[in-house]
Parts: C-alpha cells; sequence; structure tokens
C-alpha cells in the first residue's frame, strides 16, 4: 500500500478508494444505521486507517456534505475498536465549545459550588493509559467549527506520533500524557469558515482525507434500490451537471449520500425538496439565473406530468409569487 501513497500528508481518494463505492453496497457497507454489518479491520478503509495512523498523529476526513465523511469516522472507529463501544467516544465541536468542555475545567456541584472534571480528551487519555493493550478512539465532528487552538490547549502539540506519552500539564497544573494507542479521528467540511485554524494547527500532525461526491458510489446506490431507469439516468446527468458547477461555485457540491435512500420519484422528490432546494439557494444566493439553472436541471429529471415535477413547480411558483409581492 505504501507504494500508491504519494510523500504529501494530503491524499484525495474517491470513494471507491476508501472501499465505501462497490464494497459498500455489495459487502453491507453503508450510512450509521445499527443494523448493518461492521467493518472489519481487514476493510480497506480501515487498513488505509491504520497505515496513515502510524505515520500521523490522527486522521480528518475532509468533503463537501454528503460524501460519507463521518460515516467514514463511524466505520473506522469501530473497526479499531472491534466495535468495543466502550473505547470509542463522540464528540463535536462548535463555535461555543472551550477547552474546559474538551480538556479539563470546574463544573458546578449539585449542591453548590464548583469542582475540577476532566474533559472528553482527558478522560480518552487515562482510559487509553489504563488498558494500553487495545486501541481507544476519539471522533471529532465538525471539527473545524470550533476554535482548534483554544479547545485543545497545550495538548495540541502533543498529538504527534513523535511526542506522544511525553508529560506535559494542563491549566490546572495535573500532568498527563497523549498516549500512542489513543486514536483521533475527526470530520470536517473544507469551506467551514475555521478551516484556515484548522489546517495550520493540524497540518503536519494529522493525515488528510479528501472524500468527493463519487459517480460510481451514485450509481450503486440506485441498483441497489432500483430506481427507475428513466429517474436514473436523468440523475446521474444532474449529479454530473451540478459537481461541475460545483468547480467554480464550491458550495454547491453535492455528494452522493443524499441519494442513499432514493427508490422511486417521490423519494428523489422528496431530497430536493427538504434538503438540496436550501443548500443550493443559499450556494447560489448571489447568482438567481444560476439557480434557476440548477432547478431546470433537477425538474428535467421527471417525465412532464410526473408529480414530484409538479410539486417543485409549485414551489417555484410561490417563490416567484413571493418575490413579486415583496418587490411591489
Amino acid at each position: 500500500m505504501a507504494a500508491t501513497l504519494s510523500n504529501s500528508p494530503i491524499r484525495l481518494l474517491t470513494a471507491d478508494d476508501l472501499g465505501i463505492g462497490i464494497a459498500a453496497a455489495t459487502a453491507g457497507h453503508a450510512s450509521n444505521r445499527p443494523d448493518e454489518p461492521e467493518v472489519p479491520i481487514t476493510d480497506p478503509i480501515a487498513v488505509e486507517a491504520l497505515w496513515l495512523l502510524e505515520r500521523f498523529g490522527g486522521i480528518i476526513y475532509t468533503g463537501p456534505p454528503g460524501t460519507g465523511k463521518s460515516w467514514t469516522a463511524n466505520k473506522v472507529a469501530k473497526a479499531l475498536t472491534a466495535n468495543d463501544v466502550a473505547r470509542v467516544r463522540y464528540v463535536q465541536f462548535h463555535p461555543s465549545y472551550q477547552y474546559e468542555d474538551f480538556m479539563q475545567g470546574f463544573r458546578p456541584r449539585e449542591g453548590g459550588g464548583f469542582k475540577m472534571e476532566d474533559g472528553h480528551f482527558v478522560r480518552m487519555c487515562k482510559a487509553a493509559h489504563k488498558d494500553a493493550a487495545h486501541r481507544y478512539v476519539l471522533v471529532i465532528d465538525e471539527l473545524s467549527r470550533g476554535d482548534c487552538g483554544r479547545i485543545f490547549g497545550e495538548a495540541l502539540t502533543y498529538l504527534e506520533t513523535s511526542k506522544r506519552g511525553l508529560p506535559f500539564k494542563l491549566a490546572s497544573g495535573e500532568e498527563i500524557s497523549v498516549p500512542s494507542n489513543l486514536v483521533v479521528l475527526a470530520t470536517m467540511n473544507p469551506l467551514d469558515r475555521g478551516v484556515d485554524e484548522v489546517d495550520a494547527a493540524f497540518g503536519r500532525r494529522f493525515a488528510q482525507v479528501s472524500m468527493e461526491p463519487s459517480r460510481n458510489t451514485l450509481q450503486k446506490f440506485m441498483e441497489i434500490s432500483e430506481l427507475p431507469e428513466s429517474l436514473a439516468e436523468g440523475l446521474l446527468r444532474f449529479f454530473d451537471f451540478i459537481n461541475k458547477r460545483a468547480r467554480t461555485n464550491p458550495h454547491a457540491a453535492v455528494g452522493h449520500v443524499f441519494f442513499r435512500d432514493v427508490s422511486d420519484a417521490e423519494s428523489l422528490g422528496a431530497v430536493w425538496k427538504y434538503q438540496l432546494r436550501f443548500m443550493l439557494e443559499k450556494a447560489f444566493r448571489l447568482d438567481q439565473q444560476g439557480f434557476r439553472e440548477v432547478q431546470g436541471r433537477w425538474q428535467a429529471i421527471f417525465p412532464p406530468g410526473d408529480s414530484a415535477s409538479n410539486a417543485e413547480a409549485e414551489v417555484e411558483a410561490s417563490a416567484s409569487g413571493q418575490a413579486d409581492t415583496e418587490q411591489s
């Protein structure tokens, strides 16, 4: 495998490279549903993760919405821990997330006053130290939505593989170290505002795996769900069109996972009505003509007179009428 990877810490991988394309469709790989088979340690995405973790302090799965970032991080975490939920912890960063939440800080007592308590990261470090024979995995979703330098504090330096096990002090004065059997996996959208800070903080410490919209995976999803051929062909044309537009408007990128459960015109129409429409309206908020073109391409998926197409036309007419009213 080493021969297939470049020397750069940043790789561009497709869903098929990671084993979530054809293999995802035929070997039980899918979303984070509890009734689906788990990923074994021999699975390509787990093998890839192990190879990277020998060289980097963690892995960041980065890509636009709907490309399977959280799916991959979740499955890798389960594979690395043999699906032992006690050795996996999930955290989601957000703008108000702080060092006190993640590392260590004071918490209010039920009867009054405050006490010092460990946060998620320190708890995982201590648990991993006590059980050195097994891997422990911390999964951070939406990494770039938080201020990583502030949240990790002094621990950021000790995530590097060369500094694992070296002691350092927390803000409280307590001394700890980051054990080598603690794995950190993270996800982020490369268009989030905090990406520059993440790149600066994690650039040389973490491997970044770029996950892109996959036409092959979309085709497999449609084969499994037995989406009628006419709709499948139209959806592929739309998928190609919108992701080509994303080259100049990255916010318009549409991942294959949006269509994971599409099986007929009704479920396909619902994806637009309840998800894509809002995302793409925002992506083209300064280009109304561009959005109308996108909307027209979507409607072209459906045969004339189809109920899903009619419903979309009603939405368009309603929006147009509202715009006319506001202008008058």
